[in-house]
């Protein structure tokens, strides 16, 4: 089994934290309610740009080696699944 080292670490955390910025301040452009699916899609919040931004710079802020970073590149992939469900 590989391991990866240290400097591959950082270099993925790097690579996985420029589209995760990249779609939270593109997230505006989808700020639609959630209605619709049967009631069977779970809602979207809306964030203003305000608060997209902050956490855009927040999560730039981050160790590289966060585990956040690729939670909120999940959270950013089922936000869009929910979007689609309507």
């Amino acid at each position: 089994m590989e391991t990866v080292n240290e400097a591959q670490r950082q270099m993925l955390d790097a690579a996985t934290r420029r589209p995760l910025i990249a779609m939270l301040s593109l997230g505006a452009c989808a700020m639609g309610g959630s209605e619709g699916g049967a009631g069977l899609c779970p809602p979207v919040v809306a964030y203003s740009r305000a608060e997209q931004a902050r956490a855009a710079a927040e999560a730039e802020a981050l160790p590289e080696a966060a585990v956040v970073v690729r939670m909120l590149a999940d959270f950013a992939v089922m936000r869009e699944q929910a979007r689609a469900c309507r």
